[in-house]
């Protein structure tokens, strides 16, 4: 697995962000997006670039408190017509404002680490599974880069325990169980559940339960929600994993 710098993750969030505008380009915004129970392409669109605002205008002040998402004035048009080219307009201003300041200057984050930085490889992969749910909802293939989803994979499990709004991932304990992701590619993962809390490593060994699939795009998924394991082999115990994904939906 490769090694990311601040400012790949921002060059590759560009890249993600304009990708996703270009699957939308002249899409009936009404349509649902299943991986998002409740939500039409419209309101996928409409949280994902208000994300990017959002954090852009946090970014830049260097902010030391969370911003109110709700109570930006976003520019939104008029006419949801307009939202692929609203949503695509992030490809230019989200990297410069991440790139506009030091990635270890300290700023409000909800995750583990308070620094720009944290926020160039969060845009990265909220704007990368939010272009899945929109091919996903039009019926277009998913394409993830390999090296992008084995980040994303490593970010999901960094990012887990700060997930403040599913009280359940706090339950996530245990008594040295693991959970085992496994890549065809090379890339895998091992969470272990210890008493107080759970860590992941880098790691090809199996586990208590092992998924494995072709491609870290496919783990992505997995972990995301955004495609069932029972799609790729799953060997051991079956009900941890069960278990695991029901406290992991965020």
């Amino acid at each position: 697995m490769r090694e990311w710098t601040h400012a790949e993750h921002a060059a590759a969030a560009a890249v993600e962000i304009a990708r996703m505008a270009d699957v939308l380009k002249g899409r009936d915004m009404s349509v649902s997006v299943r991986t998002c129970p409740g939500w039409d392409l419209a309101r996928l669109v409409t949280h994902t670039g208000g994300v990017h605002r959002w954090v852009a205008a946090m970014v830049r002040d260097l902010a030391d408190r969370r911003y109110d998402r709700d109570g930006m004035d976003m520019g939104l048009p008029a006419d949801p017509a307009g939202y692929p080219a609203w949503l695509g307009e992030g490809a230019a201003f989200l990297p410069e404002a991440l790139l506009s300041q030091d990635p270890q200057a300290p700023v409000w984050s909800w995750g583990g680490e308070k620094r720009v930085r944290f926020w160039s490889r969060r845009m990265l992969h909220e704007t990368l599974v939010h272009r899945v749910d929109a091919e996903l909802a039009l019926g277009v293939p998913v394409v993830i880069d390999e090296h992008v989803a084995a980040d994303g994979v490593e970010e999901f499990l960094d990012v887990l325990p700060y997930v403040k709004w599913n009280p359940n991932v706090a339950d996530l304990r245990g008594g040295g169980e693991t959970i085992s992701l496994q890549a065809d590619t090379g890339a895998g993962w091992v969470i272990t559940l210890d008493p107080d809390r759970f860590h992941h490593r880098r790691s090809l060994q199996p586990g208590t339960v092992t998924v494995r699939a072709a491609t870290s795009a496919d783990l992505l998924q997995v972990v995301w929600g955004r495609r069932s394991p029972d799609d790729y082999a799953i060997e051991g115990d079956g009900g941890l994993l069960g278990w695991w994904r029901g406290l992991t939906r965020i």
